[in-house]
C-alpha cells in the first residue's frame, strides 16, 4: 500500500476527517502508519477517543479499498491528494481541506482564477437568465466557473460557462459515480470532457443533509469569490457564502424584486456587506490583477466586444428559426430541441450579438 492508497482508506473510515488526519499525521510519520497503528498508540494522540481508534483498528472490516481502487479505474476518473500539483492550492489554505479528491475531467492551472456562482434550487426566471449571462461572462474573461451542479442556478452557471467554451468544475456532495438530479446526465459528460467533476466522497456514497454542506465548503474554498444570484433566507448557498466570509473570499450578491421570496437571502447578505452584483464587471473589477487588459470586461454601460464566431447547427437552427419574432415557447416548438437545449442556445446568441431579447421572452435577429 502506498501513501495515496491509504489517504483514499482513511477518508473512507468513518470518523476521520481533514482535521482528525491533520492530528494524527502530527504524531505518526505517515498515513500508512495510521493504518499501521495499534488501538493504544492511537489513544495517545490528542483528540483521538475510543470511538474513532476503533474506526481506524478495524478500518479493513469496513473498507474494500482494492474494489475502491478498481471503482476508480473503471469509471475513468483519478484521485488527487493534497501532495499533487493537480490540487487547488487555494483550497489548501482552508481549515479542514479534502483528505483526497475523486476527478473526473481535468483540473489545470487557470483553475487557480475560479469563481462560484451559486444559489436556489427553486429558481425564477431572473434568476436563471442572470446565472446563465453572468457564467458566460466571467467563463469568457477566462475565469473557471465552479458550482455544486444542483438544479437551478447551479445548473444555469455549468450552462452558461458551456456555451462559452469556457471551464467550468462541479463539486458534487455525492459520489462521484452518482448522478444528483438524475436529469444532468448529459451536463456532467459535457462537464468532465471540458473541465472536470469532483468530490471528496467515496464511491455510491448518497447524498444527505451532511454532504451538501461539506460539499459547499470546497465550492467555497477552491474559489477567489463567491456570486450569489439568487436564494432565499434558507437556501444552502447561503452556508457557502459564509463559508467563503469564513476564508476571507470576496462575497458578492445579486439583487431582485423587494417582494420575492427568492430573493431574501441575497437582500441579506447585501445588508451584511457583500457586494451588490449588477453585472460582471461588478465581480472583474476586484480581481483586476488576474486579467490581462484585453480579457478585461469594460466599464459599465459599455457593451463587451466578443469576437466573431461558426455557428454550431443547433445555433444555426435556433437562428434560421428567428427570421420573424417568437416567442421562447415558439422557438422550442418549431426547433423540435429541449426547453434548456432552447434556452442556452439563445443565451449563446445573445452573446455573439446576433440575436435580441425584447420583453415577453421575445427573440429576434439583432439589427
Amino acid at each position: 500500500m502506498d501513501t495515496r492508497e491509504a489517504l483514499v482508506a482513511l477518508n473512507m473510515v468513518e470518523h476521520v476527517g481533514p482535521v482528525r488526519l491533520r492530528q494524527l499525521l502530527e504524531h505518526f510519520d505517515s498515513p500508512e502508519a495510521i493504518l499501521r497503528a495499534t488501538r493504544r498508540q492511537l489513544l495517545s494522540v490528542n483528540g483521538i477517543g475510543e470511538e474513532i481508534a476503533e474506526s481506524i483498528v478495524s478500518w479493513e472490516k469496513h473498507v474494500d479499498l482494492s474494489a475502491e481502487l478498481r471503482k476508480v479505474s473503471d469509471f475513468g476518473c483519478h484521485i488527487i491528494s493534497q501532495d499533487d500539483p493537480e490540487y487547488p492550492s487555494v483550497l489548501k489554505t482552508i481549515y479542514d481541506p479534502p483528505i483526497v479528491l475523486y476527478v473526473k475531467g481535468t483540473l489545470t492551472e487557470k483553475d487557480q482564477n475560479s469563481i462560484a456562482v451559486v444559489g436556489s434550487r427553486m429558481t425564477t426566471a431572473y434568476g436563471t437568465e442572470t446565472a446563465r449571462k453572468l457564467s458566460y461572462q466571467l467563463a469568457y474573461a477566462g475565469v473557471t466557473v465552479v458550482s455544486g451542479g444542483a438544479r437551478g442556478i447551479d445548473t444555469a452557471a455549468h450552462q452558461g460557462a458551456l456555451a462559452a467554451n469556457g471551464r467550468t468544475i462541479a463539486v458534487l456532495g455525492t459520489g462521484i459515480n452518482i448522478v444528483f438530479p438524475p436529469e444532468n446526465a448529459a451536463l456532467y459528460e459535457r462537464i468532465s470532457a471540458s473541465g472536470c467533476i469532483m468530490t471528496q466522497f467515496c464511491f455510491n456514497r448518497k447524498a444527505d443533509k451532511q454532504s451538501f454542506p461539506i460539499r459547499n465548503r470546497i465550492v467555497a474554498g477552491m474559489s477567489l469569490g463567491t456570486v450569489v444570484v439568487e436564494a432565499n433566507l434558507t437556501s444552502g448557498a447561503l452556508i457557502t457564502a459564509n463559508m467563503a466570509v469564513d476564508y476571507g473570499r470576496q462575497v458578492f450578491a445579486v439583487p431582485g424584486r423587494i417582494d420575492s421570496p427568492r430573493s431574501k437571502g441575497c437582500h441579506d447578505l447585501i445588508k451584511k456587506g457583500a457586494k451588490l452584483c449588477e453585472g460582471v464587471e461588478d465581480i472583474l473589477t476586484e480581481f483586476e490583477y488576474l486579467f490581462p487588459g484585453s480579457n478585461k470586461s469594460k466599464g459599465k454601460g459599455d457593451q463587451q466586444e466578443l469576437p466573431s464566431f461558426t455557428l454550431s447547427e443547433t445555433e444555426q437552427k435556433v437562428f434560421d428559426l428567428l427570421e420573424e419574432e417568437r416567442t421562447i415557447d415558439e422557438i422550442i416548438r418549431a426547433s423540435g430541441l429541449s426547453s434548456s437545449t432552447i434556452s442556452v442556445t439563445l443565451l449563446t446568441l445573445e452573446m455573439k450579438k446576433i440575436v435580441q431579447q425584447l420583453p415577453g421572452k421575445v427573440f429576434r435577429k439583432n439589427r
